[in-house]
């Protein structure tokens, strides 16, 4: 596979990335943990259709992205880089798109630097500011330690099979698992579980989309983000048959979702 054109150095890491250019309104796209920009390859040519300029990146230490050692993977990197990300391309208030992870860093984005987006959409990803029930409670801090009783080879095809339920999707996923080291990985575990930061009060100061796969059994989010949808009135894009990496699992569904929901929030040129 190509990799990705262009390389912004940071401390302690180079990211790579695409930007689809043009006039367009801004879409910056983050995958999940462990994942990489291939996650969101069926939507990307239709938003570029559609008018959007797209950006795609691969997160420090996934994919294309180089991860300097001994530095290891923090939220509060991942959050500095993709502010960086926007710095240089001169974005001033573009639509966060995130899946999983890159739904958990986006919503702590929007948190911390309101002005400096004009949408969010989450995609399978636990609302971070939602309460949590006593057993999430428990168990979210167990799922690193778990996660580490599983033997490295193990792993990637475990967790392919978790996050995804189509063939192709979890060929897919399986081959970006195998490309991370084990300790990376349940670094980048961690610093999910970091994001969760329950605030019931909280509102999303920016418009919201949120899509789910209807058969996402991945952590709490098949609970979640319905409660999230209703404390915050929006709908609830839940796309049939697709599992967590719904990106991958229902293509074509998942980017007419997609595009329906941007279209809301920021329409495009066409």
């Amino acid at each position: 596979m190509t990799p990705l054109p262009r390389t912004l150095q940071r401390p302690g890491a180079a990211l790579r990335y695409a930007d689809s250019g043009g006039d367009g309104p801004p879409v910056v796209l983050l995958h999940g943990a462990g994942m990489d920009h291939h996650a969101f390859d069926p939507q990307v040519p239709p938003l570029i259709r559609a008018g959007y300029r797209v950006i795609t990146w691969d997160l420090r230490g996934h994919g294309d992205s180089l991860l300097a050692r001994p530095v290891r993977f923090t939220a509060a990197d991942a959050l500095a880089d993709l502010e960086a990300l926007l710095d240089v391309l001169q974005l001033e208030a573009p639509v966060l798109v995130g899946h999983s992870l890159g739904g958990g860093l986006c919503q702590a984005f929007v948190r911390a630097r309101p002005t400096r987006t004009a949408g969010l959409v989450v995609l399978d990803a636990t609302w971070n500011a939602g309460p949590l029930t006593r057993f999430e409670s428990v168990v979210l801090p167990l799922a690193a330690p778990l996660l580490a009783l599983i033997p490295a080879s193990r792993m990637p095809r475990l967790m392919a099979r978790a996050s995804a339920v189509t063939p192709a999707a979890i060929a897919t996923t399986e081959e970006a698992f195998t490309a991370m080291p084990k300790r990376r990985f349940l670094d980048v575990w961690r610093a999910t579980v970091t994001l969760v930061d329950p605030d019931p009060g909280y509102r999303t100061p920016v418009p919201l989309g949120l899509i789910r796969g209807e058969r996402d059994a991945t952590g709490n989010i098949a609970t979640a983000m319905p409660r999230w949808a209703r404390a915050e009135g929006v709908a609830e894009n839940v796309i049939p048959g697709a599992g967590h990496v719904v990106t991958l699992d229902a293509p074509e569904a998942t980017s007419a979702a997609l595009l329906e929901v941007l279209a809301g929030m920021l329409p495009a040129q066409r």
